[in-house]
C-alpha cells in the first residue's frame, strides 16, 4: 500500500512542470492533492483532470511570495482535512544571464519566490505539522543548490539557501516527528525554461551548451515520491546530477575549471 494514500498534500508550482506531475502521481496513489499556483486556470485544469481519473485534487490560486496567502491555505487545508501530511515547496523561477547585467529588481523578484516563498511554505507547514507531531515537508532546490554553476548565479544563491534550510531544519524537526527533504534535480523537461526571465542571453541557446539530457518530469516525479517514501534527506536525480555533485565533492578545484568553459563560450557566442 502506498505511503501517500488517503493523505492529504499541497504542492506549490503545480500547475505545470514537475509539481503537475507530482500531483498526478501522488492522486494516483491515493492522497488528496491541493495544486497550488499563481497560474489559477491552470491549476483548476490540473485538478480537474486529477478529478476526473478518479483521483482527488482541488485547486487554490497562490502567489508564494504572499506569507499571509500561504500560511491561510496551509492552516485552511489543515483545518479542512484535519490534518496536512506533506508540503511540497515546489515553486520556483530560473534567471539566466551574468551578474554584471542584472537589475536589482531582478535579484529581488528571485528571491521573493525561490528563498523566500520556500520559506513561507516551509514555516506554515512546519506550524501545523508540529502541533500533529508529524508531517514531512520537501523543499525543491536544485543541483544547483549543490555546486558551482556560473551564468544562473541568483538562481544558484536561492537553491543554495533553500538546501541549508531544509538540511538545517530536518535536524531539528527530526525530535518534534516532523521530516524534512531537499529535492536537487539536474536538468528535467519542464516549462521553467520556456517562461522564465533572462538577460542578454536566449535560455534555449544556454541550455544547449549542456551535455546532457533533460530528465522528463515524470520520471523525476518517480524520483522524487521513492526519496520522500524512504525519508531521503537529499534527493538528488538523474544520474548526470549523482555524477557531477560527486565530481564536486571529490575534485572542488577541477569543477571551476570545467565550469569556466561555458562562461567563455557564452560571453564569445551567446551574449547579447
Amino acid at each position: 500500500m502506498s505511503v501517500f494514500k488517503d493523505k492529504t498534500a499541497i504542492v506549490t508550482g503545480g500547475a505545470s512542470g514537475m509539481g503537475e506531475a507530482v500531483c498526478r502521481q501522488l492522486a494516483a496513489r491515493g492522497a488528496s492533492v491541493i495544486v497550488a499556483d499563481i497560474q489559477s486556470e491552470k491549476a483548476e485544469k490540473v485538478a480537474a483532470e486529477i478529478r476526473a481519473a478518479g483521483g482527488m485534487a482541488r485547486a487554490a490560486a497562490l502567489d508564494v511570495s504572499d506569507r499571509e496567502a500561504v500560511f491561510a491555505l496551509v492552516e485552511n487545508t489543515a483545518r479542512e482535512s484535519g490534518r496536512l501530511d506533506y508540503m511540497f515547496n515546489n515553486a520556483g523561477m530560473l534567471f539566466v544571464g551574468e551578474v554584471r547585467d542584472m537589475a536589482p529588481a531582478q535579484w529581488e523578484k528571485i528571491v521573493r519566490i525561490n528563498t523566500m516563498g520556500v520559506l513561507h511554505g516551509t514555516l506554515a507547514a512546519y506550524n501545523v505539522m508540529i502541533r500533529q507531531g508529524s508531517g514531512h515537508i520537501v523543499n525543491t532546490a536544485s543541483m544547483a543548490g549543490l555546486i558551482y554553476q556560473p551564468i544562473t548565479v541568483a538562481y544558484v544563491m536561492t537553491k543554495q539557501a533553500v538546501v541549508g534550510l531544509s538540511l538545517s531544519l530536518r535536524i531539528e524537526a527530526a525530535g518534534l516527528g516532523v521530516r524534512v527533504s531537499a529535492v536537487c534535480p539536474g536538468v528535467v523537461k519542464t516549462p521553467l525554461y520556456d517562461h522564465s526571465p533572462s538577460e542578454r542571453a536566449s535560455i534555449p541557446d544556454v541550455m544547449g551548451i549542456l551535455p546532457v539530457r533533460a530528465c522528463p518530469a515524470e520520471k523525476a516525479a518517480d524520483h522524487i515520491l521513492a526519496g520522500v517514501t524512504k525519508n531521503k534527506a537529499l534527493i538528488l536525480f538523474p544520474l548526470h546530477a549523482r555524477m557531477l555533485w560527486l565530481a564536486y565533492r571529490l575534485m572542488p578545484l577541477a569543477l571551476v575549471k570545467f565550469m569556466q568553459a561555458p562562461v567563455w563560450y557564452f560571453r564569445k557566442k551567446l551574449r547579447k
